[in-house]
């Protein structure tokens, strides 16, 4: 750790420009929004607008984020259970099967369920978003 003390300072420097930099762009940014908000607001008349503009805008849009996360943490369970399960097979069957190397199957046995069912989950997930937006579009 003694060769890297040099780095502390510098890194440190850094942390400090980018947030100042990132808090003078951000004020900066409002302003300009703020500008462009005040032009177009005298310029914008609402009866020139189509009623689907003015009726959509109070209208909550429908987050699929609880879904998502739903159905991943669902899918990567159900492949941390496939995994156990897997982890139970090739345990009781090792002397039949001669496995010289157990731990690297059974790692990639848990890895690729967990992997294989966290991508259906998000597949799935999809599906389901799809669904809804066609019921809600009727």
């Amino acid at each position: 750790m003694a060769r890297f003390d040099f780095l502390i300072p510098i890194v440190v420097v850094g942390i400090i420009t980018a947030g100042i930099y990132g808090l003078f762009e951000l004020f900066v940014r409002r302003k300009e929004r703020m500008a462009i908000i005040e032009k177009l607001g005298d310029n914008l008349n609402l009866p020139q607008l189509p009623s689907s503009y003015i009726l959509g805008y109070g209208m909550p849009k429908i987050s699929f984020n609880a879904l998502k996360v739903g159905c991943l943490l669902m899918g990567i369970g159900f492949g941390i259970l496939v995994g156990f399960i897997l982890n139970i097979i090739v345990s009781a069957n090792k002397h039949y099967l001669e496995i010289t190397r157990e731990y690297e199957v059974l790692t990639s046995a848990y890895s690729a369920s967990v992997l294989l069912f966290g991508g259906l989950g998000l597949i799935l997930a999809f599906i389901l978003e799809m669904k809804i937006g066609k019921k809600d579009k009727k």
